[in-house]
């Protein structure tokens, strides 16, 4: 054979090796890329999630005797709850999960209405210093 169509074998065995790879490497990429209906469901949940932890923060700090709590403590109720807003997404779902709990342990009389109450201030505290530093 003469050089020149050595080249062209090789050419042409070096394009068909490559054109079958390039499908499968299009089709790796397709699969990592998320549909934008999934994404958009995703972007919801978290939304509902969130706004269901705000809503079960702020609806314990907005009790009158919480709010008493609060004032005997010098803390501004107002502040605590503009506060909910501010948090990361991780550390509003911990707020709310640590407030849950301890409402669970008063309805169950594991603790007294004082022992809410200060737990309660204490979580207000936390979240004031979570906004705080953030």
């Amino acid at each position: 054979m003469k050089i020149p169509q050595m080249h062209s074998l090789f050419a042409a065995l070096a394009f068909c090796v490559a054109v079958p790879c390039l499908p499968s490497a299009q089709a790796q990429q397709a699969e990592h890329v998320l549909p934008p209906a999934a994404l958009q469901q995703d972007l919801q949940a978290a939304a509902a999630t969130r706004q269901q932890n705000e809503h079960q923060v702020e609806s314990l700090y907005a009790q009158p005797k919480v709010q008493q709590a609060l004032r005997a403590a010098h803390m501004d109720p107002q502040q605590v709850t503009r506060a909910v807003s501010q948090l990361s997404d991780a550390d509003l779902a911990s707020i709310a999960s640590r407030t849950a709990s301890a409402q669970k342990d008063f309805a169950a009389g594991t603790i007294t209405d004082h022992d809410l109450l200060i737990i309660l201030v204490v979580v207000a505290a936390l979240l004031l210093v979570i906004v705080a530093v953030h």
